[in-house]
């Protein structure tokens, strides 16, 4: 059997706990929490989402996307917009202001990526890629 430290659910566990860890260290002294940016990068990803689908994509519960969508709206980076199917239901869009820290995000996020695929030729860093996509897609469903 395989030691505990090798399974892959303890390594995808552990890689995705020091992918935060290291980014939430690149954002200290920013204007962004790792949550709101986190938030942000899935508003850009689907602009127009309604918010409750937003806290289901993002495994959160309704009311605390809410804090995030209303720190963010604060801010000066995103908006609701009432869902015109749904009178009950909001939509959230990108406010121009947001580029810049979208923008400082990829700055930040390219940096860690290529940090953590040091010492990988190219060609081992797409296949790597191309494999967590495919068991993504495998256990999403899609």
């Amino acid at each position: 059997m395989t030691p505990k430290q090798d399974s892959l659910g303890f390594l995808v566990a552990d890689l995705a706990r020091l992918l935060r860890r290291a980014f939430e260290q690149r954002l200290q002294g920013g204007t962004l929490t790792l949550a709101q940016a986190r938030t942000l990068i899935h508003v850009a990803r689907q602009e127009g989402v309604r918010q409750i689908d937003l806290a289901d994509a993002m495994e959160l519960q309704p009311i605390t996307l809410a804090r995030l969508i209303d720190q963010l709206a604060e801010a000066g980076l995103v908006e609701r917009r009432a869902d015109p199917a749904d009178r009950r239901a909001y939509r959230v869009y990108l406010l121009p202001a947001a580029q810049n820290e979208l923008a400082t995000i990829e700055r930040e996020a390219a940096a860690i990526r290529a940090r953590a695929l040091q010492g990988l030729d190219p060609a081992q860093a797409d296949a790597t890629l191309a494999t967590l996509r495919t068991m993504q897609r495998n256990l999403s469903g899609r």
